[in-house]
């Protein structure tokens, strides 16, 4: 069983919009990485930022504390020894997420991985299917890669599945999204859009032999038992690391040009009527 620790780092993570610019140099100097050797007495951190001993008081205040003192006494608590959660059903969970990332970082096939950015440059169209939780990553995805400059459509109805594959041709992408690698419709979907000369990439958490024939690329992801019924973990959680990462590459072929689009799709964000 893995020992977790308490810390009010994302507790100064989440005050970022409420904190003046001279707190949030403050902030970022707590969010850092720091150790129990590290002298935190206020007179030592003022020091070390510039800034007034006034300063971190208020900031601590702003923080929920009464004061600097009860602020750093919380902060180091953090560098105490790890305790277990009292309650089982919270390490339950905890244990289990763990258990995904651990289990996914031994799935990542990086060679598959580079051949799923070069079809995501290389298509002119990108379509992904997803059933259920597999649907809603889908739409994530969409979300996620609309944002830095990608042309796609997340396809979760199966009448517009079958609908699409008239349009699909040799310029185009199919990634199904399937935990059990058993969903018909995206599954009939994949070999429809081979027929057509499409690429196609299935995300998915089993092996199976039936779909070899009629994917390009098959990368994996972790599961955990009863993962696709969804009664205690998410089961889109490991479907999202994957897909993270994929991001985290796809962002690396034009860093400056993908965060320009990414910033312009945000300013039209917060852009009035």
């Amino acid at each position: 069983m893995v020992d977790y620790k308490k810390s009010i780092v994302p507790h100064i993570e989440s005050m970022a919009n409420l904190l003046t610019p001279l707190e949030k140099k403050i902030a970022q100097y707590f969010i850092g990485e720091h150790d129990s050797t590290t002298d935190f007495s206020s007179k030592a951190v003022s020091e070390r930022l510039y800034v007034s001993q006034a300063s971190l008081t208020r900031f601590a205040k702003k923080c929920g504390f009464s004061g600097y003192r009860e602020f750093i006494y919380q902060y180091q608590e953090s560098f105490n020894e790890t305790k277990p959660l009292s309650s089982s059903l919270m390490t339950s969970v905890f244990d289990s997420y763990q258990e995904l990332l651990n289990k996914s970082y031994s799935m990542i096939d990086r060679e598959k991985l580079m051949e799923i950015i070069d079809l995501l440059l290389s298509q002119k169209r990108v379509y992904i299917y997803g059933k259920g939780s597999s649907g809603l990553v889908a739409e994530e995805m969409k979300f996620r890669f609309m944002r830095i400059g990608l042309v796609c459509e997340a396809i979760t109805d199966n009448h517009v599945m079958q609908m699409n594959q008239v349009v699909l041709d040799d310029e185009c992408l199919v990634i199904g999204i399937s935990i059990s690698s058993e969903t018909s419709e995206v599954l009939n979907g994949l070999q429809m859009a081979n027929k057509r000369g499409s690429k196609t990439v299935l995300l998915t958490a089993n092996k199976t032999n039936e779909v070899v024939d009629y994917c390009d690329v098959i990368q994996f992801f972790a599961i955990k038992d009863n993962l696709g019924f969804g009664n205690i973990i998410s089961p889109q959680f490991p479907i999202l690391i994957i897909i993270d990462i994929i991001y985290a590459f796809f962002m690396e072929t034009n860093r400056e040009h993908r965060q320009k689009i990414w910033q312009d799709t945000f300013d039209a964000i917060q852009e009035k009527d």
